[in-house]
């Protein structure tokens, strides 16, 4: 088991006002699986997000990764974790406009102290497994939306994550390039790729394989029957 979260709140401090935001979150999730967590704006599916990716600490609960418990982390722990254990794919590329496609794929292996030329040959065989191989030396500005994206999959998956966490990917793209990416989402999800994912859009969330809702901070299981969608 990758992620196991049980009885997890999170409560942010605002002054002398306390404003709790997820309520006894209780997750697993194994290898290989695809789980989407669905759920409106302000539902707190973004907050399990950052935890779940060690961005933020829960108030309360216990959370394993891969066996480790993630709250006897320090700092500099979390940091090694999230650069070795975990892959982010955001609803903005967040790709350096400066930089190529190669170079931008290769940043979290700079973070690593992998060599130069081993950086070089990761990021361009990243690149080739999300279809962009003949656009590594194009910058982010020679890109379209849905190659962006794909570049920044690329960069998720370049240190071969225990898993790739998803927040609104499909956001910034028209509906051609966000079935492309779901697609190729699911291909590298057959060959082995552990993901969860965060939307808001049913179409999206019904490529997983299970459907999570969230609501006021409670997760709870989804049903995806039917043409109807999450129900």
């Amino acid at each position: 088991m990758i992620i196991d979260i049980k009885d997890l709140c999170k409560t942010y401090v605002n002054g002398e006002m306390e404003v709790p935001v997820l309520h006894d979150v209780c997750l697993s999730v194994d290898e290989g699986e695809f789980v989407s967590i669905m759920g409106p704006s302000g539902s707190g599916k973004s907050t399990l997000m950052n935890i779940i990716g060690c961005l933020d600490r829960p108030t309360s609960g216990t959370y394993l990764f891969n066996g480790e418990d993630v709250a006897s982390m320090t700092d500099d722990g979390l940091s090694d974790l999230r650069n070795r254990g975990v892959g982010f794919v955001f609803q903005q590329f967040n790709l350096l406009p400066r930089e190529t496609a190669a170079q931008n794929v290769a940043l979290p292996l700079v973070y690593a102290n992998v060599p130069a030329a081993e950086r070089e040959r990761r990021a361009r065989e990243a690149l080739d497994r999300v279809g962009l191989s003949d656009r590594a030396d194009f910058l982010p500005t020679q890109l379209s939306g849905g190659q962006k994206q794909r570049v920044a999959v690329a960069r998720a998956i370049v240190n071969d994550p225990s898993i790739l966490l998803a927040d609104e990917p499909t956001g910034a793209l028209d509906s051609k390039s966000g079935e492309q990416l779901m697609d190729l989402f699911c291909d590298l999800n057959r060959q082995g790729m552990t993901i969860v994912m965060i939307t808001h859009e049913r179409g999206v969330a019904r490529y997983a394989h299970r459907v999570l809702l969230m609501n006021d901070g409670v997760l709870t299981e989804g049903d995806i029957s039917g043409e109807g969608g999450i129900k």
